[in-house]
């Protein structure tokens, strides 16, 4: 099976912040692969924007080199390369002043979707819509696209999209949050809206828990000034494992529209009940395995920033009153993964009696790595001697069920990209949505810095904090292992 590729409108895309890491290591790379699969039309033009003085040549340079880091040379075509390169231009942009704006101003054609990429730090977010709207680049038809974090706080996430909101209208903003982009984030969209095997169930009739994990190998070391600031709380928690909570725990939109989406994700989040403080646990790593603990890669001895946050969390509506939705992330822990696993109830009687082997049905949706879904199911163990229970999954893996086309599924930046270009908002977060999950995230951070806890210490490599494991063993449940 092989993805279907539409093509897109022509457009100019701004991309500040051009020669930063996430340009080069994500959008640039993602943009060829859109190119060479015949997604982009002709006349789309991509205009690189950053402080950095660069002529054309030094920029297509520049981006040569990104594609050949992030594409295996297998998958080079050295005719696409070149024919993308073709594409590519370069403005020097100062983003708090006035110098380079009237030359980016210059090769905007009024004629074509007009898209413009924050891919700088949130200080400067302010300061390019303000310039952008100063010099004539804010259209009707136009966008910007602004990268997390959208905000520290309520209050600095309120002001931010006010800052915006004078210069661009709503329906121009897309707030981007590329776990949305994912293939099996919407595939689970998919599951539950056009199965009728599944939404029936989907319930706290039926749904004995919820375990959402999104664990990392990784510490902090490289980034620790911008993450002691920050913390697995208002990094992982309040965004993307939000979202991720929200298309699990929505009511069916009347379709499959960005405003018609959104507005049941803002309903989750508005039902969300506070978190108790015995239902949060935070931890920072030690030192292991030849690397520094959380405290060396932030130089920050005293520092009380969590690199792992668990919690329980509960909605407070008809569809999951009383089903709880535990929530997992850290650094350094023993496998990369990102899943959600919907446990399901036990039958209300079994008729086999109470046999070793028998398990509740669970759902598991991956989103990395190897993305897939797949259902754990009961049946008789084959065989003779009687009726013994096993458990056996039904498997859909995209690499095996899609076959060598599976390969070729654009990531998620590339899928979210091409949805600025269409204009469809329905993969991007509102203003009113990032506020009401500050607005349920701001009382936690407020109330462990009232208390002054420090985050338990663990060991890299692991689980996490044993304090994580004891969330769920008192509701007499159990963590699903990470595994890679």
């Amino acid at each position: 099976m092989v993805s279907r590729v539409i093509p897109v409108d022509p457009f100019d895309l701004v991309i500040f912040g051009a020669t930063g890491d996430l340009s080069t290591g994500k959008i640039l790379p993602g943009l060829y692969r859109r190119d060479a699969d015949g997604q982009l039309p002709e006349a789309a033009r991509i205009v690189g924007a950053a402080r950095s003085p660069m002529g054309d040549e030094d920029f297509r340079t520049l981006v040569r080199a990104a594609i050949h880091a992030a594409i295996p040379e297998k998958k080079r075509d050295r005719e696409a390369i070149e024919r993308f390169l073709t594409r590519l231009s370069y403005v020097a942009v100062d983003a708090t002043g006035e110098d380079g704006w009237p030359e980016l101003a210059a090769k905007m054609r009024p004629d074509v979707v007009q898209a413009y990429y924050f891919s700088v730090g949130p200080g400067l977010f302010g300061a390019l819509a303000e310039r952008l709207h100063a010099h004539g680049m804010n259209a009707e038809t136009c966008r910007i696209v602004v990268e997390k974090p959208f905000g520290h706080d309520l209050a600095s996430a309120r002001a931010l999209n006010a800052t915006l909101a004078e210069h661009f209208d709503e329906h121009q903003i897309y707030r981007i949050d590329h776990y949305l982009g994912k293939e099996t984030v919407q595939n689970l969209m998919a599951v539950r809206f056009a199965n009728m095997l599944f939404e029936p169930l989907w319930k706290a009739q039926y749904v004995d828990h919820i375990q959402i994990t999104v664990a990392e190998t990784v510490g902090v070391a490289g980034r620790g000034g911008y993450y002691d600031k920050s913390g697995a709380m208002r990094d992982m928690v309040q965004n993307h494992m939000m979202q991720l909570l929200c298309l699990i725990a929505m009511e069916p939109p009347y379709a499959f529209e960005p405003d018609a989406v959104r507005d049941e994700k803002l309903k989750v989040i508005r039902a969300l009940d506070p978190v108790r403080p015995a239902d949060l646990v935070r931890g920072q790593y030690r030192a292991g395995g030849g690397m520094g603990s959380y405290h060396d890669d932030v130089e920050a001895p005293d520092s009380r920033t969590e690199s792992f946050v668990a919690l329980k969390a509960h909605v407070s509506n008809w569809r999951w009153k009383g089903t709880p939705f535990y929530l997992r992330t850290g650094k350094r822990l023993r496998a990369r993964t990102s899943e959600i696993a919907v446990i399901f109830k036990d039958p209300p009687h079994s008729i086999f009696g109470d046999q070793e082997g028998h398990r509740a049905n669970l759902l598991v949706i991956r989103l990395q790595p190897n993305e897939g879904i797949k259902l754990k199911v009961t049946i008789k163990e084959p065989g003779p001697g009687g009726m013994r229970l096993i458990e056996v999954p039904l498997d859909m893996s995209f690499a095996e069920a899609l076959g060598p086309g599976a390969q070729e599924i654009p990531d998620a930046y590339e899928r979210l990209i091409m949805d600025v270009i269409r204009g469809n908002q329905t993969l991007f977060m509102r203003g009113d949505e990032v506020e009401a999950a500050w607005a349920w995230t701001d009382p936690i951070i407020a109330a462990w810095e009232a208390r002054g806890d420090r985050p338990q210490s663990y060991d890299p490599g692991g689980s996490g904090p044993e304090d994580a494991l004891m969330l769920l063993h008192r509701d007499g449940r159990r963590w699903r292992e990470i595994r890679p």
